[in-house]
């Protein structure tokens, strides 16, 4: 029971020892680690806007933020505060326009910053632990790259895409989404929790902009066919096709910048890749 309680203590004063502004060594895995699979449908106090234009960005994007005398009131972005109490919103002077579902730790993330410098790519992770981590590597690097600003156009997010992606994000906000080897849920009763489904295609079509696209890869042929069926079934989405999907420099680095992707190719195993691209709204 003492070691545990070491090494519990060993943790907390790691992770506390990262949060001093001079620090310049990466955070190491061990002292993050968390079960790899959360349960997207039990309460976990997170705290979300009510609405886009109340997501205050500042914190997580400071090098973008706005001069001061645009800045806005909104109300408070959580569900446990006085919501009639007006908070100071500063803005940005620009959107986030990609996410990553269920960043892990971070690796694509880290990947696409320098491919788009001018474009704020944003992680969504509903594990503590494993945002924290994310978290505390952005800041070294950001650190490490001052005279460059590199690395300022990343940041991530602790929050629960299946239940408040709307809360984050305005219509056709985003470019891109990728959807990173997602739980495969095997059991048909947990398939429920799959992060791809007609609903949850629907928030990503609204979310996505018209000829935006969502990136989906994963090593469990079942889960690939899974997300084939469901994106092709809806009706705001099509499939790239496989020579626009292989010319697509984004997809190399979704096949070979995340955790999972390395562990699947240590292990020599086989990954899916599927693109699809959000169609015009109709016009009626």
């Amino acid at each position: 029971m003492a070691a545990k309680k070491n090494k519990k203590q060993k943790r907390e004063d790691y992770r506390a020892a990262m949060k001093q502004d001079d620090v310049l060594t990466m955070p190491r895995k061990k002292f993050y680690r968390q079960r790899a699979h959360a349960n997207p449908f039990s309460d976990h106090q997170l705290v979300y806007p009510p609405h886009p234009d109340q997501m205050d960005w500042s914190t997580l994007y400071p090098a973008y933020v706005a001069q001061e005398e645009s800045q806005p009131e909104a109300t408070p972005s959580s569900t446990t505060e006085d919501l009639s109490a007006p908070v100071k919103v500063k803005r940005l002077t620009q959107d986030v326009e990609v996410a990553d579902i269920g960043c892990g730790f971070g690796g694509l993330l880290i990947a696409l910053a320098p491919v788009m410098p001018q474009t704020l790519v944003l992680g969504l992770e509903i594990r503590v632990s494993v945002t924290q981590f994310v978290e505390d590597r952005i800041k070294v690097l950001r650190r490490q790259n001052e005279e460059s600003k590199a690395y300022q156009n990343v940041s991530v997010l602790r929050a629960n895409t299946m239940k408040f992606l709307p809360n984050f994000f305005r219509q056709g906000q985003l470019s891109k989404i990728f959807i990173c080897f997602p739980d495969p849920h095997f059991k048909a009763r947990k398939h429920k929790q799959r992060i791809v489904s007609t609903t949850l295609n629907s928030e990503y079509a609204y979310a996505v902009r018209p000829g935006g696209v969502v990136y989906t890869i994963t090593d469990v042929p079942d889960l690939h066919g899974w997300m084939v069926q469901h994106f092709e079934a809806h009706p705001m989405f099509e499939r790239v096709g496989v020579e626009e999907q292989e010319g697509d420099p984004c997809v190399e680095i979704m096949r070979n910048a995340t955790e999972e992707g390395k562990k699947v190719e240590r292990n020599k195993g086989e990954k899916f890749v599927a693109l699809f691209r959000r169609l015009e709204d109709p016009v009626f």
